[in-house]
């Protein structure tokens, strides 16, 4: 004669330091706290008094944000909340009673409260709890660097490459232009020079030539008729 289908709920809060004869419970711990963008760990344990059923299909759930929350996880069958797709890893097999439900990548919005829910079959029928006070979980900010991203950095480089390149070439170009107004006055120097030279040795010449015509003038005798 088979035995009838009993559902029990029961919401007992973390009792780690009760006494376990004919108690059960889930263990939770009351804070933790993350950083955002880092991952999390709540570590959870069960104790139960009954006889487990042959098959007894124990189960791992997770509600969120309140007692009566929603569910965000679901061992069997598989679930997990849009919210946390891809971000919850259950730590835990069957007929394990500790485990750890790990949430990555967190969020602003993670920060609540987790309750774990245990569902398994006894041998008088199915057996449901949960913690009643759950885990708190507190986000906290990220720390900000204050180092360039490499990013920045290369654009910093590349513009200081840009204005060292800028100023060579400006450089390079007063410089020559310099050399050319050197090499012209100093050309028209030479120019002017030998203008300056050249009127004076003609000036010498002249005075030369004149003197040497008076003194012939002087010795040559006038011719009487």
């Amino acid at each position: 004669m088979g035995h009838g289908f009993k559902c029990f709920l029961y919401f007992p809060g973390n009792s780690a330091g009760s006494n376990r004869v004919n108690a059960f419970g889930v263990n939770q711990p009351a804070h933790l706290s993350g950083v955002q963008g880092s991952s999390i760990e709540i570590p959870f344990s069960f104790y139960f008094p009954w006889e487990l059923a042959e098959d007894p299909h124990m189960r791992i759930l997770w509600k969120w944000e309140k007692f009566h929350g929603e569910f965000i996880y679901n061992s069997t069958p598989p679930f997990i909340h849009k919210h946390f797709k891809n971000r919850l890893i259950l730590n835990w097999t069957q007929p394990q009673t500790s485990g750890v439900l790990r949430i990555l990548d967190l969020e602003e919005k993670d920060q609540t409260v987790y309750f774990c829910r245990v569902s398994l079959n006894t041998r008088y029928g199915v057996e449901v709890w949960q913690s009643k006070k759950g885990t708190h979980l507190t986000i906290t900010p990220a720390p900000r660097t204050t180092s360039p991203s490499p990013t920045s950095a290369t654009s910093a480089l590349t513009r200081t490459e840009l204005t060292r390149t800028a100023l060579t070439a400006t450089e390079g170009k007063k410089s020559g232009k310099n050399q050319i107004l050197g090499l012209g006055t100093r050309v028209g120097l030479a120019v002017a020079a030998a203008v300056l030279l050249a009127g004076v040795l003609g000036l010498i010449v002249f005075l030369g030539w004149r003197r040497r015509k008076g003194k012939w003038s002087k010795t040559v005798p006038h011719q009487t008729s």
